[in-house]
């Protein structure tokens, strides 16, 4: 169950994140919090101008030093300070905005490769069970709460309490009665914050899984295009994204209402207490104790105390949609992966290629057992057949080499030694993967070749392609290399993916070469060109090549067939019934 988070401690797990970028945040509070002296100085012109110029009250002393003696002069000085302190205010808000932009942003953009970075190191299993839609909403649209809440609720939440406390301070200067008179309301923004508090906690929570769940129905339906389109399935996939959009819209309009609720009670509270504030001034007024200049002054100041308190009243309450979010990315952050990489892990520059199952079973998580026992040996540069029906664990023995699992018994040895005993990453890179659906990205044909090694140069790339007998229909495109292949590949032929697929297997030139069905999709004339072409790739390298029947496999050294996760039969040698 995942951790459950208090306000403070998500706040304090959030700075935490914030690295290299907390200087910038607090340049970003400094600037905020000039505010404050330029918000006590705004109504000041006003009061010169009343008790000063209109009436006949004496300037205070520092005020006198500077001001000219004459009304008109006086005038002229409140005129020219109004102007001074409203320029400064727009440098201020100038400044304050750029920086909470970059501050922001850089901070969004880190949280969200922290998170990108991490989903890609769980395992397939996480993914199988939560589903691609979850980890892309969460990258998207809950990561940006980081810039929210540090940016757009931390700095306005201390800018207003520095003002809050000038203000108290200024007004309780002013007449002492009245400023305690306008912090009664304060008892009763905080139990309404609280009351709302929770409430948008757990509704926004549980609003962002449905929205979730209405991007996997369009990530699903758009990534199946063609069956849907096949079995005119165009409205029932319309109705299905419109029922959880639905679900999704109604829990917003819910929880708008909730918010616009408390800002309603959070604004009568504050009318309140200012028409009472007013009511008292004026009776000052009146008894003498208080000038008309400095009831105005009383008044605008109680109006920039309270601005600061509905902030923070409302940030308080607002902010529980970014602390949703935030709690979210947690979440997926706390997920640890389901093959750690050992603390002392050993480096792996080339294998020599010699692989040995060891009394292999696995089960997937909450399942039974998918492979029980299996024991096999391939020397260096040998070849070995896998042969079996759907489902009888042919594809999750290649995931178990590659570590996308760990096995649930019994080990598996690469050169000696355990597969967990390596680095996770040099282990990968000991493999050449060729899939029976080529996996292209929507980039073009050189990127996706390219993508086997890190800066391959062109010539490399062209001498892959080469190899691989893909060269000529390449160049016979308009834009050659520079071709987009369209998502996944599908402006390509299937034999011409799967080309490209191999030219990358090619480029990346490992030791280990798994061929998981490469041609059961193709036609057999393509079939016959793209085994020649794997005849060369496996040449000198350690290759598992994965196909229905054993009779497909007539290029290996040994064979074997599994059925039910068990191996049924065996041609060669090193493999254990």
């Amino acid at each position: 169950m995942p951790k459950q988070y208090g306000d403070f401690s998500l706040f304090l797990r959030l700075v935490g994140q914030a690295g290299p970028y907390r200087p910038h945040l607090a340049a970003a509070a400094l600037v905020s919090l000039v505010s404050t002296p330029l918000a006590l100085l705004t109504p000041v012109p006003l009061a010169i101008a009343v008790d000063s110029v209109i009436g006949s009250k004496e300037l205070p002393g520092f005020l006198d030093a500077v001001a000219p003696a004459s009304d008109d002069g006086r005038l002229l000085f409140a005129v020219g300070l109004l102007f001074l302190v409203s320029l400064l205010h727009q440098i201020q808000q100038l400044t304050s905005s750029v920086l909470d932009t970059y501050t922001g942003e850089k901070l969004q953009l880190e949280f969200r490769r922290k998170l990108f970075a991490h989903v890609q190191r769980l395992s397939l299993a996480y993914h199988d069970t939560r589903g691609t839609a979850d980890a892309t909403y969460r990258i998207q649209y809950d990561a940006p709460a980081i810039q929210w809440i540090l940016v757009y609720g931390l700095t306005p939440f201390a800018t207003s309490l520095l003002t809050l406390a000038s203000m108290i301070y200024v007004t309780s200067r002013l007449d002492l009665q009245l400023a305690l008179v306008a912090l009664t309301i304060v008892p009763v923004l905080l139990v309404l914050a609280q009351a709302s508090r929770r409430r948008l906690r757990s509704g926004w929570m549980t609003t962002k899984k449905v929205e979730s769940s209405a991007l996997s129905v369009v990530q699903e339906v758009l990534t199946s295009l063609r069956v849907v389109k096949a079995f005119v399935r165009e409205k029932r996939e319309d109705a299905r994204f419109v029922e959880q959009s639905t679900v999704g819209m109604r829990g917003r309009v819910r929880l708008t209402a909730v918010e616009e609720l408390f800002g309603l009670g959070v604004g009568a509270t504050t009318a309140a207490g200012t028409a009472l504030v007013l009511f008292l001034g004026v009776r000052h007024v009146q008894a003498g104790e208080l000038s008309l200049g400095g009831l105005l002054l009383v008044m605008t100041y109680l109006l920039q105390l309270y601005e600061p308190l509905q902030v923070m009243a409302k940030s308080l309450a607002t902010l529980q949609t970014q602390f949703s979010s935030a709690e979210r990315v947690f979440a997926v952050l706390d997920e640890a992966p389901d093959v750690p990489e050992r603390p002392r892990a050993a480096p792996l520059r080339r294998a020599s290629g010699g692989i040995e199952f060891q009394e292999v079973s696995f089960a997937y998580p909450g399942g039974e057992n998918v492979l029980h026992g299996l024991s096999f040996s391939v020397k260096p540069g040998e070849r070995l057949g896998i042969a079996g029906a759907t489902g009888s664990g042919k594809t999750t023995l290649a995931s178990l080499l590659l570590r996308l699992y760990d096995p649930t018994a019994g080990r598996i040895l690469l050169d000696g030694h355990d597969l967990r005993d390596y680095r996770v990453a040099d282990l990968r890179g000991q493999f050449a993967v060729v899939l029976q659906e080529p996996v292209l990205f929507a980039t073009s044909i050189a990127e996706n070749i390219g993508y086997g090694r890190d800066g391959a140069r062109t010539h490399q790339i062209v001498a892959a392609a080469r190899a691989a007998n893909a060269h000529e229909f390449i160049e016979r495109l308009p834009e050659g290399y520079d071709t987009l292949v369209g998502e996944r590949g599908m402006r390509l032929s299937g034999g011409e993916r799967q080309r490209i697929s191999l030219a990358r297997a090619f480029l990346k030139d490992a030791p280990i070469l798994v061929l998981d069905e490469p041609t059961s999709s193709v036609d057999v004339r393509t079939e016959t060109a793209i085994m020649a072409t794997m005849e060369h790739l496996m040449d000198g390298r350690t290759t598992l090549m994965i196909a229905h029947r054993l009779g497909t496999l007539e290029y290996c050294d040994t064979r074997i067939e599994i059925e039910d996760g068990r191996i049924i039969q065996s041609v060669g040698r090193g493999v254990a019934l």
